[in-house]
């Protein structure tokens, strides 16, 4: 393996590992993390010789200037982040080197940004991309450190005058192109380097104490704002709802049946709207109050026993705006505390109007909170004061009479509100066509173009419709908005919710239950979307149940888990040694002794062939003659005196046809080369003796020919002839 070549891939890769985790950090958007990559790939692809043209001397100092001038533009006419201007800074910085890049004092720089990049990938993410990036500069990191300062001091013994053993100046080129200064052996050991400082970093991690002074705070993420979540949703604007296949949550569900549902529907309730204007649903109502907190428990209408009441837990990825989501039978909440030294920032929750809660975002790794449910599954919210129960009946008031007509037809005959509700449901579940792109949204009536044109809509289509008609035959209902549910992850053994599993359905209110769920939209195009199969959603469930435990255990890793890792190591020794039981049983150190005693003979099997290569080696070498090693000697000598002067063999050119093509072109010394060339064929190939005298009489004339010095050649008919 050639060093330069070696050198220069190990300092590409670990540029790029520092790169890639600055893009997986989330920090940048999609159109300038494209651009960063690419724009790495192309300083990655740029060879030595152009580098090094003259045209392009000053190039990095002028490109360097124009992002310069770019990015303090962005800062003092737009509204960008001085954080992200930074960032992106950092990353065109290094890609500016990498395509620039002159010796082993620009490699130098690079190895320095990338490890600064991984640093700011720290801060800025640490999610389980940034985790790979991470183990692979673990791994190379040593070996293009080592490579970077023995190119340093190569490059610098050549400034310096330095020379070699010939006594010419140090051939950096020749250095770079040499396959001797590293090898396999070099590579696997500056490589399994990383294994120790890999334990070491593992444990400082763990036993280090977690304080809450985290650089983390300054994270923002660009987790962009769900459709249908704020305080308004517009019939005419909400446009495709179930095309993002983006996580939003893990839900862990309590008691779940084997083997799990792969789709499961559970209505994860959001935001809830109850007046309507004729196109677009609002809250009459605006307030924002501190919910109840017992040490982190949060009731909604009643406190939850923690002790009986099943637990369905979330993890939240972060939105905008922080919405709480809950199922339609929950009792309560219990946040996640993050167990810091220090400043404690708890998690405050607040309560908004229709039973809407919100929390107040402490950094960008969104929430893991605990929901209670009710053992015998009521609804949630169950009270609806007689006051209050008009503004749950209100019809916009240009609204089409032939829509209570409607209404009348489908419930004729029904008293009860719940029979009712269930025959408008039923009407539009058979009767109407499930569309993304429904032309009702650009009707002055949306609704009444729905029900009696098209025919055909989105979940919001069905849900207003639903909530709509009950109204007009006096059914107080009000329209919700969230997540219908998800998809099962055997991986992590959770259900994985996306952003394109957003929904809107309908919660009535019935005297003696309370708001019950009912959802208009056809099952099949309500269900939780699962876009791929087979080989790719085993993969996709793999990647996202690593990294739910990357951010649960490495990013989320606390005061509480340190201090239950010692108690748990703590108890076990404890067990252990009052028992009086031996610390590992027999099938474990059955087990340990196995794995030694495979890594034992495997590394005597590897010495056992390293060794007869050698000897095979030392045999080949010994099979030479004397003579044969000191041609070769000589030759070298004579290699070096050529390039002093102008006329180097080319490595793909055989010693003699090097020496016949000088003398083709009539060179002065081409009758010197070619005698030279020729004692060293027959010592080397031909089997002749090469005595003392001859040995001194072809290092003096290599001499002659160094210096040019003609007249010191002898005669033409002088020959060196070695002895048979």
């Amino acid at each position: 393996m050639r060093f330069g070549m070696v050198h220069r891939v190990m300092t590409d890769a670990l540029a790029a590992l520092g790169v890639i985790a600055l893009v997986a950090s989330g920090q940048f958007n999609r159109y300038v993390s494209w651009a960063i990559l690419i724009g790495l790939g192309l300083a990655l692809v740029v060879r030595e010789s152009w580098q090094r043209h003259p045209a392009l001397r000053h190039l990095d100092t002028i490109v360097l200037l124009l992002v310069i001038a770019a990015q303090v533009f962005r800062i003092v006419v737009t509204d960008a982040s001085v954080l992200d201007v930074l960032v992106e800074f950092a990353a065109a910085l290094q890609i500016i080197r990498l395509a620039t890049r002159k010796g082993a004092a620009h490699d130098q720089q690079v190895i320095v940004l990338a490890l600064l990049h991984l640093i700011a990938g720290t801060v800025l993410g640490g999610g389980l991309g940034y985790g790979l990036c991470f183990l692979g500069v673990l791994v190379v990191a040593p070996g293009a450190l080592v490579l970077s300062h023995l190119r340093r001091e190569v490059e610098g013994n050549y400034r310096q005058g330095a020379r070699d053993r010939t006594g010419l100046p140090v051939d950096v080129p020749r250095i770079l192109r040499s396959r001797r200064v590293v090898g396999r052996s070099f590579l696997a050991v500056t490589c399994l380097l990383s294994i120790p400082i890999f334990v070491f970093t593992a444990l400082l991690f763990v036993i280090f104490p977690r304080v809450g002074l985290s650089l983390l705070l300054l994270n923002r993420g660009h987790t962009g704002r769900m459709i249908g979540f704020s305080g308004k949703v517009d019939l005419g604007a909400v446009g495709v709802l179930r095309s993002d296949p983006k996580l939003a949550m893990r839900v862990e569900i309590p008691d779940l049946p084997e083997p799990p549902p792969m789709r499961l529907t559970m209505h994860l309730r959001g935001t809830a709207l109850d007046a309507y204007d004729g196109r677009t649903w609002t809250q009459s109502e605006s307030f924002k109050r501190p919910a109840e907190n017992d040490a982190g428990l949060v009731p909604i209408e009643r406190y939850p026993d923690p002790a009986v009441d099943p637990v369905m837990r979330i993890d939240l990825e972060p939105i905008d705006p922080p919405v709480i989501f809950l199922p339609p039978n929950a009792t309560g909440l219990r946040f996640k505390h993050r167990g810091q030294l220090g400043v404690d920032p708890n998690t405050i929750a607040h309560r908004g109007p229709e039973g809407e809660f919100r929390y107040q975002p402490v950094d960008d790794r969104g929430l893991v909170y605990d929901v209670f449910l009710s053992r015998k599954r009521a609804p949630t919210f169950q009270r609806l004061a007689a006051a209050e129960r008009r503004r749950y009946l209100e019809l916009p008031k240009d609204m089409p009479s032939r829509i209570v007509d409607l209404a009348m037809a489908w419930t004729q005959g029904l008293e009860r509100p719940v029979e009712r509700a269930r025959a408008i449901e039923a009407r539009l579940r058979t009767e109407y066509r499930y569309d993304l792109a429904s032309p009702s949204g650009q009707d002055p009536q949306p609704l009444d173009h729905f029900l009696f044109e098209s025919k055909r809509g989105h979940c919001e289509f069905y849900s207003s419709a639903m909530a709509i008609l009950l109204r007009a035959v006096d059914v107080p209902t009000r329209n919700v908005t969230g997540f219908i549910g998800g998809t099962y992850n055997r991986f992590g053994r959770f259900y994985a919710v996306r952003q394109g599993d957003a929904h809107s359905w309908v919660e009535v209110f019935l005297d003696g239950e309370g708001w019950v769920t009912f959802d208009p939209t056809p099952p099949a195009d309500a269900a939780p979307k699962s876009e791929l199969v087979g080989v790719w959603a085993y993969l996709r469930d793999f990647i996202e149940a690593t990294s739910q435990r990357w951010d649960r255990h490495i990013v989320g890793y606390d005061l509480n888990q340190q201090v239950s890792l010692f108690q748990t190591l703590t108890s076990r020794y404890r067990r252990t040694g009052s028992s009086g039981e031996a610390a590992l049983s027999t099938r474990r150190l059955l087990a340990v002794a196995g794995v030694a005693l495979a890594v034992g003979g495997g590394l005597l099997y590897w010495r056992f062939r390293r060794g007869r290569r050698g000897r095979e080696e030392d045999r080949s070498d010994s099979g030479r003659t004397p003579s044969s090693i000191l041609a070769t000697a000589l030759y070298e000598s004579l290699e070096a005196a050529m390039l002093a002067q102008g006329i180097p063999r080319p490595p793909s050119t055989p010693p003699l046809r090097h020496a016949e093509a000088l003398g083709r072109v009539d060179h002065p010394l081409a009758r010197e080369v070619l005698t030279l060339t020729q004692v060293y064929l027959r010592a080397r190939f031909g089997g002749a003796k090469l005595t003392e005298d001859d040995s001194r009489d072809f290092e003096r004339r290599v001499k002659a020919l160094r210096s040019a010095d003609l007249r010191a050649l002898p005669p033409a008919e002088s020959r060196l002839h070695a002895s048979p």
